[in-house]
């Protein structure tokens, strides 16, 4: 709690660029490292807790065992695994990616160099969050409540995007109320 109580105060609060995104200004699930697993396919390899089964020719992922951190919901068929930006494409447009070169877009929506960056989830979950800051969306498991919150604000200070009034005090109200229960825990 304390990296992200420290990286809310080096974020800058202003209101949102809401106009202007694109998703295909934002290239994304590019095999980075040439080992033709693409970068969704890497985050399936790397969150699966046992061993990811690959295609014959190791290029996708046929299928493993995922945790959605949002739900606890337990996933076993790739293809009903979304791996979600944590702070959404949309948002980091909204927030000051859009003034960002298409290669610092990429590295963004590619970023595999912090595991907090990209998370398999459910479909659904993915779904119902969207775009969505945390003053507009939380995960439904309360448990993921204070990590989900804590990583954002990571995420968002390392890449020195901005948030919006209304983000910031959810942002800081939770973060304040999860260190508190940190504090007093046994």
């Amino acid at each position: 709690m304390a990296e992200a109580l420290a990286a809310l105060g080096r974020i800058r609060v202003e209101p949102e660029v809401r106009s202007g995104y694109r998703r295909e200004d934002w290239p994304h699930w590019l095999d980075t490292d040439g080992n033709c697993l693409n970068v969704r396919e890497e985050v399936l390899v790397a969150e699966s807790t046992e061993p990811a089964r690959l295609s014959a020719d190791r290029c996708s992922v046929l299928a493993g065992r995922w945790v959605d951190p949002y739900t606890g919901e337990i996933l076993t068929d790739p293809r009903t695994v979304d791996i979600d930006h944590v702070v959404a494409l949309q948002e980091a447009h909204d927030s000051g990616g859009h003034g960002w070169p298409r290669e610092r877009r990429a590295a963004f929506a590619n970023d595999l160099s912090d595991p907090r960056t990209l998370v398999a989830t459910s479909a659904a979950a993915n779904r119902a969050k969207g775009a969505k800051d945390p003053a507009e969306w939380l995960p439904p498991d309360p448990a993921a409540l204070c990590g989900y919150v804590a990583e954002w604000v990571v995420i968002k200070a390392r890449w020195q995007l901005a948030m919006n009034e209304a983000e910031r005090i959810a942002v800081g109200n939770i973060l304040t109320d999860c260190d508190a229960r940190l504090a007093a825990a046994p």
